[in-house]
């Protein structure tokens, strides 16, 4: 039988003109439409957060999109960042009243950011703790209630729960930060695909994964994988007070939402819990080694991409640098600038370095702003990182921009502000990727000091070089192996056997109290026993000793 390869060569042997050339090109068609796999296009419903996970979700979207998938997006109408995209996908947008709008979450952020910033520059007291903590939850209180709000705005509108069960999807695709997605795809019977950092009350794999505190960090305490008697001490008491403010805070708001629509012997956690595949967005170059599931899929860095050439303005910029190259900045999207006697501090410093800086700031120019700098209210992040004459980058340790760090090699000086960002900074900080400083009482020379040591230190450029190889040393690319599960989910309609049925189980009978419980009584049992057998025989033994005397 003549190969394919030996077709290929007759074909190209042969002389290229009239009805030969017309054979040679059908029968290349044909032979590259027979090699390539046949994928039939999903219909895919969408349930996204907005904010930065928006972002996130819109990449996968993309990635679906470029393989023939069918898109729905769910969304609301006071939506921040996710609107209409026709090109994109299908909107489904439910009409609501404005809950928290933008500025009001600004708001919040803007006052949680600063009491944190008094905290680190005072020290954090045992009371100042308690009133961060407070405020925390308070904030997530307000966003989880908004969540509620827009779930029961989805099951009482006319006309939109029909079109969702009109549509026959597939399979649905959320982000369980919020609790909509999985209650939604609960309702319509739909395998369940999760994209996920985090659950609606903390990271994801403290819900779905064994994580003993022994050595699993939880997020928030700053610690490593290595920890003392004190620190795992501190993690335990941590755990328990997440737990805690979890079941007893979020969990009745959603609570209440799976007793009125899906049934009185449903609860959020076991909602949460039956997601068939969890795409979860980390990698373990970057996260310290932990359990994890056979449904715990990882494609951290999945938004990682090469860098494309830059505008002209930048470019112009970048090439006025000469051999110092450039300084990149930026705080994300929740950010958008400090205050102003901070911002003024590192104008200062950015004012005497060699380099040229392109500093990504939405809020009032500092004054002494010096002639290397280039100020903008957005900046092609990941392009720039990628640009050879990049130095270093400055960040709040975004799980985002930690990512296209790594990609692209460029090391990192930290100034975290909220959230996981000290955490995300901590683990390239003991990879020797990333030098980390306190912003809160951060003076210029110590801004100074962290890009000197950082540019001109080349073990941080070296080991965020090696973190880059690990991560890209891979046999399929992060969003290749995200189109894959959600595809596989999608063919076999769910994928209940790589689910671990754990989350059927109460917490008694998952940590196993009944059975130490019933084997402890056993012992004591068998004890007692043993005890009043080997009196009454010691009493016998008496009696006959007695009787013979």
């Amino acid at each position: 039988m003549v190969s394919v390869r030996n077709w290929i060569s007759v074909l190209l042997s042969m002389e290229p003109s009239g009805w030969r050339s017309q054979l040679l090109a059908a029968c290349i068609l044909t032979i590259i439409t027979l090699s390539c796999p046949i994928t039939e296009g999903a219909n895919i419903l969408v349930v996204p957060v907005d904010g930065s996970h928006w972002i996130n979700m819109r990449i996968l979207i993309e990635g679906l999109k470029l393989h023939g998938h069918s898109i729905t997006v769910v969304h609301s109408s006071e939506a921040w960042y996710t609107k209409e995209r026709s090109d994109l996908y299908r909107s489904i947008v439910v009409q609501m009243q404005k809950c928290l709008g933008k500025n009001e979450t600004e708001k919040v952020i803007q006052r949680y950011l600063q009491n944190k910033l008094a905290a680190l520059n005072n020290g954090l007291m045992p009371w100042v703790f308690v009133q961060q903590e407070h405020e925390k939850w308070s904030a997530m209180y307000s966003h989880h209630a908004c969540a509620r709000e827009f779930t029961i705005a989805i099951f009482n509108t006319e006309g939109v729960l029909r079109q969702l069960e009109d549509a026959k999807f597939d399979l649905l695709l959320t982000d369980p930060a919020f609790g909509t997605g999985p209650i939604l795809a609960y309702y319509l019977k739909l395998p369940l695909v999760y994209n996920v950092r985090w659950f609606i009350s903390g990271e994801a794999h403290f819900l779905s994964a064994p994580s003993p505190p022994s050595y699993i960090p939880i997020i928030g305490s700053q610690f490593t994988d290595k920890m003392s008697f004190l620190q795992r001490t501190l993690n335990v008491i941590l755990n328990l007070f997440q737990l805690s403010a979890s079941r007893f805070i979020i969990q009745p708001i959603y609570n209440e939402l799976c007793h009125q629509y899906l049934g009185p012997d449903t609860d959020i956690e076991t909602i949460l819990l039956r997601a068939d595949v969890w795409l979860m967005r980390v990698d373990f170059i970057f996260e310290f080694p932990r359990p994890t599931m056979p449904n715990i899929v990882y494609i951290g860095g999945f938004q990682c991409k090469p860098s494309k050439p830059l505008a002209a303005e930048f470019e112009e910029f970048v090439q006025s640098s000469g051999e110092h190259g450039i300084i990149v900045m930026s705080l994300g999207t929740i950010i958008s600038s400090l205050p102003l006697h901070i911002t003024m501090k590192i104008a200062e410093a950015f004012a005497q370095v060699p380099q040229k800086v392109i500093w990504r700031h939405d809020g009032k120019i500092p004054p002494n702003v010096g002639n290397n700098t280039l100020l903008a209210k957005w900046i092609p992040q990941n392009d720039l990182l990628g640009h050879p004459k990049t130095r270093a980058f400055i960040t709040h340790g975004g799980t985002n921009g930690v990512y296209e760090a790594i990609y692209h090699g460029v090391p990192v000086v930290g100034i975290p502000l909220l959230y996981d960002q000290f955490d995300n900074l901590l683990r390239l900080e003991t990879r020797g990727a990333a030098k980390v400083i306190n912003v809160a009482a951060m003076q210029p020379i110590d801004l100074l000091q962290a890009l000197h040591e950082v540019i001109n230190n080349t073990s941080y450029r070296d080991n965020m070089q090696k973190l880059s190889a690990l991560h890209r040393d891979q046999p399929d690319s992060p969003m290749e192996r995200a189109i894959f599960w959600i595809e596989y989910v999608a063919r076999h309609k769910g994928a209940a056997h790589l689910r671990s049925e754990s989350y059927r189980l109460p917490w008694y009978a998952y940590y196993c109290v009944d059975v130490m419980i019933f084997l402890l009584s056993l012992v004591l049992m068998v004890t007692v026993l043993t005890v009043l057998l080997l009196n009454r025989l010691c009493t016998i033994a008496r009696k006959k000793k007695q009787k013979i005397q």
